[in-house]
């Protein structure tokens, strides 16, 4: 709309794709960003001065979403990005690395190895690609609109997702009615851990993402994710809108139950017909609105909230590069003792479980010849829990390369670190601003999920909309972009306002149909 004007706190995922769509739209979009580039938590950093590193997110999942944002703003995502399918998917390894897995989209390769691995097993693949492929196709209609009325409820999508739902019953649960093997079901529930959640917390629903890994793959980016929000950024500017960085948000100003725009940090009062919130939300309540203006979110109800697990990292520059997959996790040998020392003990395991990307082995770009860039995630309890970690860090850290070397097939790796940089909750929490360090935001837990999020328009006072992990959808690289989606088509409906381009003609990742084959 032209001439009103939409101030984005924070440059991250969420509000660079509002910001793209609403400039597109006619907006007056500026974008204040406290730190010095764009992205967030899907931002890049060097070290060593010559290893580049994605801080967040390493990968990327239904691609077509993202192809879609680009193509609502008359753009083809293919000229901003070049995406790299990845397959086999990952390396599982278990029982110390007895046993090593590859999940593969080639359905014929996957169900040799499940006949190798896990005898008996390959039929109940055959009925989790169709039942999940069935929930998928009724599921992503609910995650695509808002949920901020109780009678959202009864919506002809959701009224018609409600047999697939599983809310009765874990994800870990879920998956055993298809695979007897423990191993199975871990290597089809693990990925909760994109939620910062347990299988055997999680509602049996998120079996859906397993099932778009396994239909659509996961992809890489070349340069790394952070190429995403760059190439979004620079949409942003293309189309008029303005991106304000190295510029801090005191607080939302709300007047007489409205937002009516920002004051900076600087002191600068920033007037806004509209607000949209991207940072983390517990801290966003917290820091940058008045307690006063949030009822339903005061310091003590959001301390009773359910968060999601944090994560410690090493970020590793090596001379060396190894010949080992691009994704392998490596699993605790009592996994669900680890998943519950996270969720439930708030401590440490002495055998915790790893992820390592080794990027480099696809994207040269990352680190010199011969050198490999090497990111590792190992899931963690937030801060909530007992964990000191200026005591715990230094010991942790060699815990988690022992794995790497004994179970990773990363042979001497300490003998070839030539660089490095190491984060735990409290940098999460601290510097990131990740509420209670939980890098996933708010659990998905049922009574924190849809209606029971914080919702899109946000609920406490006027003009003021929410995007990012601690809105509905909720975490997750496809889902933040859905949530930016969902609020500016909100803002679109209430000024009467028609989309002015139409998803176009382009590349699909999945060749023109968001409906994933039932392989």
């Amino acid at each position: 709309m032209p001439g009103k004007r939409v101030a984005v706190v924070g440059a991250g995922p969420g509000g660079l794709t509002a910001a793209m769509l609403l400039s597109h739209q006619g907006y007056e979009v500026d974008v204040y960003e406290k730190e010095s580039y764009v992205g967030g938590r899907t931002s890049s950093f060097t070290v060593g001065g010559k290893y580049t590193f994605d801080l967040g997110p390493t990968f990327l999942m239904m691609p077509f979403i993202l192809e879609e944002m680009f193509a609502m703003t008359g753009r083809r995502l293919e000229d901003y990005l070049e995406l790299v399918d990845i397959d086999p998917l990952y390396r599982l390894v278990f029982n110390d690395g007895e046993t090593t897995f590859f999940p593969t989209r080639d359905r014929a390769a996957m169900k040799a190895q499940l006949d190798e691995l896990f005898p008996g097993n390959a039929q109940g693949y055959d009925r989790f690609l169709q039942r999940e492929g069935v929930k998928y196709n009724k599921l992503l209609a609910c995650l695509q609109e808002p949920y901020d009325r109780v009678t959202d409820f009864f919506s002809s999508n959701f009224l018609r997702a409600i047999p697939v739902l599983d809310p009765h019953v874990s994800l870990i649960q879920r998956l055993a009615a298809y695979f007897k093997d423990p191993n199975l079901q871990i290597a089809f529930t693990f990925q909760a851990k994109y939620l910062g959640m347990s299988p055997w917390q999680c509602p049996g629903g998120f079996s859906i993402i397993s099932y778009i890994e396994h239909a659509a793959g996961i992809w890489h980016v070349m340069g790394g994710l952070n190429r995403i929000t760059k190439a979004m950024a620079a949409v942003v500017e293309e189309q008029g809108g303005r991106i304000h960085l190295n510029t801090p948000v005191k607080k939302v100003n709300v007047q007489q139950h409205k937002a009516v725009g920002l004051i900076l940090e600087s002191g600068e009062e920033v007037q806004a017909d509209d607000v949209i919130l991207n940072p983390d939300f517990g801290y966003a309540m917290q820091n940058l609105v008045d307690e006063g203006d949030r009822p339903k979110y005061t310091d003590q109800k959001l301390a009773q909230k359910k968060y999601s697990c944090s994560t410690f990292m090493l970020y590793l520059g090596l001379d060396t590069l190894y010949d080992v997959p691009h994704h392998s996790i490596l699993f605790a040998r009592d996994y669900r003792g680890n998943v519950e020392d996270i969720s439930v003990r708030g401590r440490l395991s002495e055998d915790p479980s790893v992820y390592v990307q080794n990027a480099s082995i696809t994207d040269p770009s990352l680190a010199p010849e011969g050198h490999s860039a090497v990111y590792v995630l190992s899931p963690v309890a937030n801060t909530s829990g007992a964990v000191d970690w200026e005591a715990a860090q230094a010991a942790f850290r060699e815990r988690v390369l022992d794995l790497m070397e004994k179970r990773g097939g990363m042979k001497d790796l300490r003998k070839h670190i030539v660089a490095e940089r190491m984060l735990n909750p409290t940098h999460w929490r601290d510097n990131v601003n990740c509420y209670r360090g939980a890098t996933f935001n708010l659990a998905h837990n049922i009574g924190q999920m849809l209606y029971f999020r914080p919702h899109n328009r946000f609920e406490q006072f006027d003009n003021c909309y929410l995007v990012g992990g601690g809105t509905h959808p909720g975490s997750g690289l496809p889902t933040i972009f859905e949530s930016a989606r969902i609020s500016v088509g909100m803002m679109l409906q209430r000024d009467g306002i028609a989309w002015k381009d139409p998803i176009k003609d382009s590349k699909s990742y999945l060749s023109g149909d968001t409906s994933f084959p039932q392989m």
